[in-house]
């Protein structure tokens, strides 16, 4: 098994970044880029043997990405089972990069018939990882128990290829089990944002009146 970064440069702004120019040419005309993260996904494509398995780290670009990226997830999801994409928590390859990322795990030799999401919660109390509060090995309990017994729930969910394939192989498939959180004001509150709103208001039109009058 292979388990890799996002990594054809040196550093972890490679993600979403771009290769030197003639770098493409060694991939076929019809998967030709310069983007680091669609070349190295379809580098692992081809150098896995049938039964290799692979994890690997992609940003969202690569997700939703259309054109030769969706050429790249249609050859594959063809070629490999793409069985559980990990979406990843805001900050977790902090200070390095913001950029959000997932891992992607999938086993060549055999067709995609259905993807695994699994929504990687941040620790409580935690808006994001920084320096300072890094990602931890066992903030991935929750997820090594739910791999072997997989089943619906708040963070985890499955889609069927037919419906990858009707959305141009978009991979960017949101939570459907999660629900918007809702601001929740007091009374008190919300009078205070309509008096702080209209204040604004009043001062504007004092500045366009004083503006006419000049």
């Amino acid at each position: 098994m292979t388990f890799s970064t996002d990594q054809f440069s040196s550093s972890f702004d490679t993600f979403g970044g771009t290769e030197e120019t003639g770098i493409e040419n060694n991939f076929p005309a019809t998967f030709r880029t310069r983007e680091t993260a669609d070349l190295f996904l379809l580098l692992f494509i081809q150098m896995l043997k049938p039964r290799g398995r692979a994890g690997i780290v992609l940003p969202d670009g690569t997700l939703f990405g259309d054109g030769v990226t969706a050429r790249i997830k249609e050859k594959l999801l063809e070629e490999c089972n793409l069985h559980t994409i990990v979406r990843l928590p805001n900050g977790i390859f902090a200070p390095y990069t913001d950029i959000n990322t997932n891992l992607l795990f999938f086993t060549k030799g055999e067709p995609t018939k259905e993807i695994w999401y699994y929504e990687q919660p941040l620790p409580q109390g935690y808006k994001k990882y920084t320096k300072t509060k890094p990602v931890k090995l066992q903030d991935f309990d929750e997820l090594q128990s739910w791999w072997t017994e997989r089943v619906e729930n708040e963070q985890a969910y499955k889609v069927d290829i037919d419906t990858i394939k009707a959305n141009n192989f978009n991979l960017d498939v949101k939570n459907p089990h999660k629900s918007e959180i809702e601001e929740e004001l007091t009374t008190s509150e919300i009078i205070s944002k309509i008096e702080a709103s209209m204040s604004k208001s009043v001062e504007l039109l004092e500045e366009i009146r004083g503006l006419a009058n000049a």
